[in-house]
């Protein structure tokens, strides 16, 4: 059934900027700004006509708390993709850039979306799915801060014992942090995949509990979906001097694209490893040295997909081997485990 228009909601820290749009008009009808806050989001609420969606881009925190508040008052909000959005919002015609004009964007955008095509529910992380989360992502900071002091430590000599104290304290945050993502892991029936994944060689527990945290929160009905979504699948590139050739999409999450490709580095150093005679199979291909890792990567990230999808264990046996057809789809699209 055709909805009677949609609310573009442009979210920031402080406040809420709501702009309707009637079904097949080109303008909004009315815009409100109200304060990122309960009572400002209840006003949005009293506001918002019948069977008429919101439209919200994910930006963390400041979009959070008003959803749930939202979706407690039985509002529908739909989720604008942060990429596609983007485009579509650079794609109007005399536009600058202000919070109404994006609110307005965001009515649009979902407006131009036809039912083939339609936007989907604004998800939710559970509260446990946001914790681990919140301790994965302390820790990456604290090892890219790591990385960039022990930097200094090698270049500036005169400063190298006031660093090398800083680095010790931050080993000591990382390995608390540690404990906590282990204990964290082990508390929900969401996570008992961790254990699985971890076992795969080159795969380590800051990895597998990165990789079940994502795929707890998203259902990745396919592998292929699993692997677009780490920017892992193969497109072709149109910018630059590599404009024609093909190439990493890169469009994904870049922080698990880039642990995955740490974990085919160090699968190949594994004696065990089913995963070298891959290596070099593609180096056999004409490919790259980073190309052929970068296949392995996508390979370990299918088979992390696989486990906790299908509650398997890992078997190097069965690694390689071509996966049984589907019996509801007709196509082999699991992946061994």
């Amino acid at each position: 059934m055709p909805v009677p228009g949609m609310l573009g909601i442009d979210t920031a820290k402080d406040e809420l900027v709501a702009k309707f749009v009637e079904a097949g008009a080109r303008k909004g009808k009315w815009e409100m700004a109200v304060p990122n806050a309960p009572k400002g989001v209840l006003q949005l609420l009293q506001n918002t006509p019948p069977g008429v969606p919101w439209v919200i881009e994910p930006t963390g925190r400041y979009s959070i708390a008003p959803v749930q508040q939202a979706l407690a008052a039985g509002q529908e909000v739909l989720l604008a993709p942060p990429r596609k959005a983007k485009a579509f919002l650079n794609s109007l015609q005399d536009r600058a850039k202000t919070d109404r004009l994006d609110a307005q964007g965001l009515a649009l955008f979902g407006l131009s979306r036809d039912a083939s095509v339609p936007l989907l529910p604004y998800p939710i992380k559970k509260a446990h799915v946001d914790e681990l989360d919140q301790l994965l992502s302390a820790r990456k900071g604290l090892s890219r801060a790591r990385s960039s002091l022990a930097l200094q430590a090698k270049e500036l000599p005169y400063a190298r014992p006031v660093l090398a104290a800083s680095l010790k304290e931050i080993d000591a945050q990382i390995e608390t942090l540690d404990k906590q993502i282990e204990a964290a892991t082990k508390q929900h029936a969401d996570f008992e995949a961790v254990q699985r994944i971890d076992a795969v060689p080159g795969i380590g527990p800051v990895t597998a509990a990165a990789a079940t945290a994502r795929l707890a929160a998203k259902e990745f009905k396919r592998p292929d979906q699993w692997v677009a979504y780490l920017g892992m699948d193969i497109g072709v590139i149109q910018s630059g001097k590599r404009k024609g050739e093909r190439g990493l999409t890169k469009q994904g999450d870049a922080e698990l694209r880039r642990l995955f490709y740490l974990c085919a580095q160090s699968t190949l150093r594994c004696k065990e490893s089913p995963f070298k005679a891959q290596y070099e199979r593609e180096l056999a291909k004409k490919l790259s040295k980073t190309a052929a890792i970068c296949a392995v990567a996508r390979k370990l990230a299918k088979l992390c997909w696989s486990l906790y999808t299908h509650g398997t264990s890992y078997d190097p046996e069965r690694v390689y081997q071509q996966p049984a057809p589907d019996p509801a789809t007709g196509s082999g699209e699991q992946a061994p485990g």
